[in-house]
C-alpha cells in the first residue's frame, strides 16, 4: 500500500509529496517538528506535544498553520488513510516559502505544515527493553536554544551516526563534563539509593514530554528525582540507566562507552517506569 502523507491541505502519496525548493525549512532550517506517539487510536502524551509545539513555533515567531482541534483531525486521518492501528505521527511546521533572505519574509509568509505516518512496533520495542541498549557519549557541539525543537538537527544527525558506527543505539552527548541528552532522547541514570538523576530543563536540552510524564509516573511511584546534571563517569558507576522519548518509552541502557552499567542487565526501576509510562502516556 502506499503511503500517505498531508502537505499544506492536500492528502498525497508519500511518493508525490513535495514542498516548493525555496520553503525556509529546506534554506534555513527555519522551522519545527514534533512527533506523536499513537498506540490503539490513543494519541500518548497529546497535549504536552501539542503544548511543546505551540511554545516552538511562538519562540520562532510562527504562527500555527491551524487551530488544535483541526490538527488533531489531520492527524487522525493521515493514521487513518495509512491503516495504522500504532504509529508515529510526525508533523513539521515551517515559516513558509519566501525569497531566499536570511531575515523574516517583510510581508510574512504562509506557514507550511506536513504529516507523515510510519508503522510503530510496540513488541519490538518491549522486547528491546527487556535487554537494554548501548550509548556511547560525545561532545554537545549543539546551539545554546536546543529547548526549541527546530528542524536544525545536523549535530544530532552526527552524533547519532557515530553511535550507528559504533555499534550502540544512541550518542549521549557531554558539555563541559556533563552529560546533557541524547541525540533523540533523554537521559537518566539511578543511584545507589535508588534516586532518579536528570538534567535540569535548561536551554542546554530539549524538554521532552516523555521525560515530563517519567517524572510525574516517579512520583506516583515514589521514587525520588533529582534534577541535575551528572558526569558520564557517575554514570558508568550508576545501578541503572536509561533515555525516555516518544519513540523508546523508557528504554534501559546497559553499557556505555563500552563499559557496563552495573551488572549489564535493566534494572528493575526502568522496567517500573516503562510499566507505569505506558497506563499514564494514554491519557493523553
Amino acid at each position: 500500500m502506499s503511503r500517505v502523507a498531508y502537505v499544506n491541505g492536500q492528502y498525497l502519496r508519500h511518493r508525490d509529496a513535495y514542498v516548493h525548493i525555496e520553503d525556509r525549512g529546506y534554506q534555513f532550517a527555519d522551522g519545527i517538528y514534533e512527533v506523536c506517539l499513537v498506540i490503539d487510536g490513543s494519541y500518548w502524551d497529546y497535549e504536552g506535544h501539542m503544548a511543546r509545539m505551540e511554545r516552538s513555533l511562538n519562540a520562532l515567531h510562527i504562527r500555527m498553520p491551524m487551530g488544535l482541534a483541526a490538527l488533531k483531525l489531520v492527524m487522525q486521518e493521515v493514521v487513518k488513510r495509512n491503516r495504522l492501528q500504532n504509529a508515529l505521527v510526525y508533523m513539521q511546521v515551517t515559516r513558509g516559502v519566501a525569497k531566499r533572505n536570511h531575515a523574516f519574509p517583510k510581508n510574512g509568509a504562509t506557514p507550511a505544515l506536513i504529516l507523515t505516518a510510519q508503522r510503530f512496533d510496540l513488541d519490538q520495542s518491549d522486547s528491546q527493553a527487556e535487554r537494554g541498549v548501548s550509548v556511547i557519549t560525545v561532545p554537545d557541539i549543539r546551539w545554546r536554544r536546543v529547548d526549541i525543537k527546530t528542524v536544525g538537527l545536523l549535530p544530532n544527525v552526527l552524533a547519532k551516526q557515530a553511535a550507528n558506527e559504533a555499534g550502540a543505539a544512541e550518542a549521549w552527548q557531554v558539555r563541559d563534563g556533563f552529560v546533557t541528552e541524547g541525540s533523540s532522547s533523554n537521559a537518566w541514570i539511578v543511584n545507589d539509593k535508588g534516586v532518579l538523576i536528570t538534567h535540569p530543563k535548561t536551554n542546554d536540552i530539549l524538554g521532552g514530554i516523555t521525560r515530563e510524564t517519567a517524572i510525574a509516573c516517579a512520583h506516583d511511584l515514589q521514587i525520588k528525582v533529582e534534577e541535575r546534571p551528572f558526569t558520564v563517569e557517575e554514570a558508568i558507576r550508576a545501578a541503572e540507566a536509561f533515555i525516555t522519548s516518544a519513540t523508546n518509552l523508557v528504554m534501559p541502557v546497559v553499557e556505555i562507552d563500552g563499559q557496563k552499567v552495573a551488572n549489564g542487565a535493566p534494572g528493575p526501576i526502568a522496567a517500573k517506569l516503562r510499566d507505569a509510562y505506558k497506563v499514564r502516556a494514554k491519557r493523553g
